[in-house]
């Protein structure tokens, strides 16, 4: 393993052997010719206001990086509580469980579409998880024409690996041509499902309330439109599922600690977005974007008074936001509260300070498609791809 400080900052560490210490290097806009030995950029983060009086801490950390199992496109993990198991999405419509023990794959996982963006998509677990062994999971399926993301509710018997009793709870309604922008990540929070849901490359379908197209949608734990959504009484039935509209392709979707949502957006060329997600609230696309078409086209940039909610912070060129993890954990805790993406096109794990917005990045080397906080605050990540390797990240020292 190899550790590089970069000046006071950060270190990143590659498991690749015998412990080599390197010497601090002043940070540099240049990536060193090695891509496993990346000298991070970092721009500066404020120290959090939470800790002990008088034990002030500090603004960063350093982060041992440890590399574990590769699997084959993968594309979400989970911690199963009570358990000392990961579970592992693959895009090929696998379902793997890892522990100390090995990798096992799961049986009963429905079958998917699999093509462009399309596949088996993310896994979380349901609350009474411990009690019952339920999990939200989601996929691609075809028909009516067309493809789409479903949701899906089902029994993981993690002793067994066995998937049962799956049923279906949500589709993405209409099914359309393409394989693009399903996004379809899910997150529950205070007895209420949340989805993403992709505009499918369609573009103004995240505007419209007959469609569920790019859109994030607040559901019942049983997949149904959640009482108190703010577009109940719009003339399509479907209306009533969302919370909020205007969004293009979001591929992550979490809570913080008070409470608050936050989604991470793909934008076009350029205008990749970090959004707080308030009910009711237009996110712009695709009238409004930092971004422009990939033809060169212009799309206005977000403006005060122009009625859509701007980002927290936008990435052009792009960085391509492809999870998004909100750090609770005791391991690294002046990260509390922060942002963590994973960078695809960006091969980079971004932090944000969700309070100013502040952010320090590291190259990684690899498209990361997942970032996931373990029970004991260390932060697991998975690189995408056919070889995509399992990455552990903990305190250094």
């Amino acid at each position: 393993m190899r550790r590089i400080a970069v000046a006071a900052a950060v270190a990143l560490l590659v498991a690749c052997g015998g412990p080599e210490p390197l010497p601090p290097t002043a940070p540099t806009a240049t990536p060193p010719a090695d891509p496993t030995i990346s000298a991070p950029v970092p721009t500066p983060a404020s120290p959090p206001s939470s800790g002990e009086p008088g034990s002030p801490l500090p603004a960063t950390h350093e982060f041992t990086v440890t590399e574990h199992e590769k699997f084959d496109e993968p594309w979400a993990l989970a911690f199963l509580p009570g358990t000392d198991t990961i579970a592992i999405t693959e895009r090929g419509g696998s379902l793997k469980l890892r522990d100390a023990s090995g990798i096992r794959e799961v049986s009963g996982v429905p079958e998917v579409t699999v093509g462009g963006q399309g596949g088996l998509g993310d896994l979380i677990v349901g609350p009474t998880f411990r009690e019952d062994g339920t999990v939200y999971l989601s996929w691609v399926e075809s028909g009516d024409g067309g493809t789409g993301a479903v949701v899906g509710r089902a029994r993981l018997d993690v002793a067994q690996a066995r998937l049962t009793d799956l049923e279906r709870i949500w589709v993405q309604t209409p099914k359309v041509s393409g394989n693009g922008h399903f996004s379809h990540r899910l997150v529950i929070h205070d007895g209420h499902l949340y989805v993403s849901s992709g505009d499918r490359q369609k573009l103004d379908p995240a505007q419209e309330f007959d469609t569920t197209l790019g859109k994030i949608l607040r559901l019942t734990l049983d997949g149904q439109p959640a009482e108190g959504n703010p577009f109940a009484g719009e003339d399509s039935p479907l209306a009533a599922q969302i919370w909020s509209y205007g969004h293009r392709n979001p591929l992550g979707l979490e809570f913080d600690s008070t409470g608050r949502l936050w989604s991470s957006e793909m934008g076009p060329q350029g205008g990749d977005e970090l959004n707080e997600i308030l009910a009711g609230h237009n996110y712009g696309w695709p009238e409004a974007s930092n971004g422009s078409h990939y033809d060169g086209t212009d799309i206005p940039d977000h403006a005060a008074g122009d009625g859509f909610k701007a980002p927290l912070v936008s990435w052009t060129p792009s960085v391509s936001p492809g999870s998004l993890l909100i750090y609770q954990g005791s391991m690294f805790p002046a990260w509390r509260d922060d942002a963590f993406l994973g960078a695809l096109s960006g091969e980079a794990l971004i932090r944000v300070d969700l309070s100013s917005g502040e952010q320090e990045k590291w190259p990684m080397g690899a498209r990361i498609r997942a970032v996931e906080e373990a029970p004991d605050g260390s932060i697991w990540l998975l690189e995408d791809g056919a070889a995509g390797r399992l990455l552990e990240l903990r305190i250094a020292g």
